[in-house]
């Protein structure tokens, strides 16, 4: 189902169980019964949403980023051409500071990610004792 398909479904589901709900409240069993019924008929379907709202998330941050990457380019731009050499100067080292952490980020992620062995002896305070075998 479509992401459309899926919302319409749940208000449908939603009016429904809060129909039904009123006539269950007044006493009626088999209202009751499809309250029930619908409750679990919209876990399911909001189960479904989460996944498709999250995948529909996921498809428009990527178009969204890029032109608004585009406009911001521009902008910086125009003031670049009436500024001073002093500004240029800022901005450029500020680009190089920005760009930085980025490599710095990737190490951190790869130390991270280090083996580590399967077991680790800890120093007790126990005393040693005799085994059995070594009499």
């Amino acid at each position: 189902m479509a992401l459309k398909e899926t919302t319409k479904n749940m208000k449908h589901l939603l009016v429904q169980i809060a129909e039904d709900l009123e006539k269950a409240d007044a006493g009626n069993k088999a209202a009751s019964q499809r309250v029930r019924t619908g409750t679990v008929k919209l876990e399911k379907v909001a189960k479904l949403y989460r996944k498709e709202s999250i995948q529909s998330e996921k498809g428009t941050k990527g178009r969204a980023k890029k032109p608004a990457a585009k406009a911001a380019k521009p902008k910086a731009s125009k003031p670049a051409a009436k500024t001073t050499a002093k500004t240029t100067a800022k901005a450029s080292k500020a680009k190089a500071i920005k760009a930085q952490p980025k490599p710095a980020a990737a190490k951190a992620k790869k130390t991270a990610t280090k083996a580590r062995p399967m077991s680790f002896k800890r120093p007790t305070a126990k005393l040693p004792t005799r085994r059995a075998g070594a009499r």
